[in-house]
C-alpha cells in the first residue's frame, strides 16, 4: 500500500486542512472519552514544528445536511486546548493558527461527496491531511472528493493504523489468531468469511460460538443463539476447512439459571447445558485451549468479547484471553491489534488495553477493513499518491 505522509511535504508556514474525527462522546455537556481527540495529538504537534497553520475538518453526530446547535463543534475549542496544550479557535474568523471549523455535516455536500462543497474546503488551505481513519470507509466530501482537488496525505494517526492493520491482516507473521466474539453471526458474516481465507486460526466466543455449536448438533438452552444460520455456519466451516483455517469453538462453558451480575453459574461440557440455562462466558479448558494456541502465534487480530464481559464474574474468559495477549505482545512475541464495536471496552475492563500493540479507535471501518472492502477514503490517498507522482 502506497500512499503520501507528512514527511513527504515541505510543510514550513503552510496552512493545512486536517480532516479529524472529532464525535466525540459526551454525557450532560461533557467528552466522557478523549481518546479519538489524544489520538489526533501527534499529529498537531508534528505541524506546529513545522510553523503551520492548521484548520480541522470533522464531523458530529447526524445533523443531515442542516445546521442544528445540537450537533454545533462549539463546546469542543476547550477541551482540545486542554488536551493538546495550545489554544483553538473555532471557526474561520478565529485568529488562533489553530482553528476548529463547524460540523462538516451541516452541509448536504459533505455526505453527497459534492465537488463544489469540497472546492470550497480545499480553497481553505494548501495541503490536506486525512487523520481519521474511523472516516475512512465513508466517500464523502471532505474524506474523498478533497484529495482530487489538492495535495494530500496521510496524518501520523491514519498511517499508524493503516500499518498496524496491514502488518495484522495483509502481510502477517504466522500463525495469525483472529479472536472474534459478540453477539450475532449475521451482523459479521462477511467478516468471518473473509478471515478464514487469511488467518490459520479463528477463535469465536459469544453468542457466535453458540450458533456455531447448534449448527454442529450441540444443544444451546436459552443461551443466545441464531439458529436461522445454521446454514451459514456450516458455510464458513467448509470455506475454513478448504482454506486450511482451523475453527475453534468451546469445549465448555459457563452457564447461569437466572440474568444478572455474580448470578449463580456452573462450568458445564459443551452437551449437557439445561433446557431453562444460558451460556454467559467459555470454560476453563476452552481458555487453557485458546491459551496454547495463543503461545504458538505470532500475530493476534480481536474484535468482540467472549462472553458477557459487562456483568461480573462473566468477564473472565475475555479477561483471561486478553492479559495472555497483553503478556504475549509485552514479551515481543506477539503482534496484536484489537477494534471495532465492544472491543476497546471490553480490553479495557480486562486491564490490557495498554499492552496490545495497537487499538483501532474505528468501528465501522475498521470491520469493513477485515471484511475485505477497499475503504473509500484509504483509496483516495493512494490515487492522490499516484496523481502527485
Amino acid at each position: 500500500m502506497t500512499y503520501k505522509t507528512l514527511k513527504d511535504f515541505d510543510l514550513n508556514g503552510k496552512t493545512v486542512l486536517l480532516r479529524a474525527d472529532l464525535n466525540v462522546p459526551v454525557q450532560d455537556g461533557k467528552v466522557t472519552d478523549t481518546t479519538r481527540i489524544d489520538r489526533v495529538k501527534p499529529t498537531i504537534d508534528y505541524l506546529r514544528t513545522q510553523n503551520c497553520k492548521v484548520i480541522i475538518l470533522s464531523h458530529y453526530g447526524r445533523p443531515k445536511g442542516q445546521e442544528n446547535a445540537e450537533f454545533s463543534l462549539s463546546f469542543l475549542p476547550p477541551v482540545l486546548r486542554d488536551q493538546w496544550g495550545v489554544l483553538v479557535g473555532f471557526g474561520t474568523d478565529s485568529t488562533e493558527d489553530i482553528k476548529l471549523l463547524e460540523n462538516l455535516r451541516f452541509n448536504a455536500g459533505e455526505e453527497a461527496n459534492d465537488l463544489e462543497y469540497a472546492k470550497t474546503l480545499a480553497s481553505l488551505g494548501d495541503i490536506f491531511v486525512n487523520d481519521a481513519f474511523s472516516a475512512a470507509h465513508r466517500a464523502h466530501a471532505s474524506t474523498q472528493k478533497i484529495t482530487e482537488l489538492m495535495p494530500s496525505c496521510a496524518g501520523l494517526s491514519m498511517e499508524a493504523e493503516l500499518i498496524a492493520l496491514t502488518n495484522a491482516l495483509e502481510a502477517p507473521k504466522k500463525p495469525v489468531v483472529a479472536i472474534v466474539g459478540g453477539a450475532k453471526i449475521s451482523t459479521k458474516l462477511s467478516v468471518l468469511n473473509n478471515l478464514v481465507k487469511k488467518v490459520d486460526y479463528l477463535v469465536l466466543g459469544g453468542g457466535m460460538a453458540n450458533t456455531f455449536l447448534f449448527a454442529k448438533g450441540a444443544p444451546v438452552g436459552l443461551s443466545l443463539c441464531e439458529k436461522d444460520m445454521k446454514e451459514e455456519c456450516l458455510s464458513i466451516e467448509q470455506k475454513a476447512k478448504d482454506a486450511g483455517c482451523e475453527i475453534i469453538l468451546p469445549v465448555d462453558r459457563i452457564a447461569i439459571l437466572e440474568f444478572k451480575a455474580n448470578a449463580d453459574h456452573e462450568v458445564i461440557g459443551i452437551d449437557t447445558i439445561a433446557d431453562d440455562q444460558e451460556s454467559v462466558d467459555i470454560g476453563p479448558e476452552t481458555i487453557k485451549n485458546i491459551e496454547g494456541i495463543l503461545e504458538q502465534a505470532k500475530t493476534v487480530l480481536w474484535n468482540g468479547p467472549m462472553g458477557v464481559f459487562e456483568m461480573k464474574p462473566f468477564d473472565n474468559g475475555t479477561n483471561a484471553l486478553a492479559k495472555k495477549v497483553a503478556t504475549l505482545t509485552k514479551s515481543g512475541s506477539l503482534l496484536s491489534v484489537a477494534g471495532g464495536g465492544d472491543t476497546v471496552s471490553a480490553l479495557d475492563n480486562a486491564g490490557a488495553v495498554e499492552d496490545f500493540s495497537y487499538i483501532s479507535t474505528a468501528g465501522g471501518a475498521f470491520l469493513e477493513w477485515i471484511e475485505g472492502k477497499e475503504l473509500p477514503g484509504v483509496i483516495a490517498l493512494q490515487n492522490a499518491k499516484a496523481k502527485a507522482a
